[in-house]
């Protein structure tokens, strides 16, 4: 069976979620959901902004009490800090740090992106082990045209390309599309208040505490 690491990239501030018009509090809820997912079924590597990672806000966590202490290291990962030049770049940081303790760690690794409030451990399993299959692998948005998973194992090499068209990219790069339902939280990036608004009650604890707070 493939270990894994999964890489996680999350910029933490309002800035990176402009378009959805989140304050800081919820754009770190949103990522604290995704990865307390991840953390369930691989070694996680968060990589973020140099002192992101406890700005929730009192209140703010799923039960009474907010997290002590960078929130990302208390839910299970590792954090790497975010050399800045855009996403890729943080990425590549993270894939680097991935490496450094050598392959008896993991034989495969993924990076997932940090905007899945409604992600399940069962649905990003269940893609790993598909990937399996694959040297290279990756799951598109449920918009098809961006990518919120990418895969590789074997020693395969990855080649990021985030961004606007990015499926494509992906796809050009040698990637592996995996059949994975529209419906999935795997699937279901938030970029707009839409996006977030159609997830209604699936989001995890941390996103809906930090909504019925605003």
């Amino acid at each position: 069976m493939t270990r894994w690491t999964v890489v996680v990239p999350v910029k933490g501030t309002a800035d990176a979620k402009s378009r959805l018009d989140a304050s800081e509090a919820l754009a770190t809820a949103i990522a604290l959901d995704t990865v307390v997912a991840a953390v369930s079924v691989a070694r996680v590597i968060v990589v973020t902004s140099a002192g992101t990672g406890s700005e929730l806000e009192a209140g703010s966590g799923p039960g009474s009490a907010p997290p002590s202490g960078p929130v990302f290291v208390d839910a299970g990962a590792e954090v790497v800090v975010d050399p800045g030049g855009g996403l890729n770049a943080a990425i590549r940081a993270g894939l680097e740090a991935a490496g450094a303790d050598g392959a008896e760690l993991s034989n495969g690794v993924a990076v997932l992106l940090g905007d899945l409030p409604a992600l399940l451990p069962s649905e990003l399993l269940a893609a790993l082990t598909e990937a399996e299959r694959h040297p290279l692998a990756f799951v598109s948005d449920a918009d098809g045209e961006g990518t919120v998973l990418i895969t590789a194992t074997g020693g395969a090499a990855h080649t990021p390309s985030f961004g606007a068209g990015s499926r494509a990219a992906h796809l050009a790069a040698g990637y592996v599309e995996l059949d994975v339902a529209a419906e999935s939280g795997l699937r279901r990036d938030v970029d707009t208040p839409d996006d977030l608004g159609a997830l209604a009650e699936r989001v995890g604890a941390y996103t809906k505490a930090a909504l019925q707070r605003n």
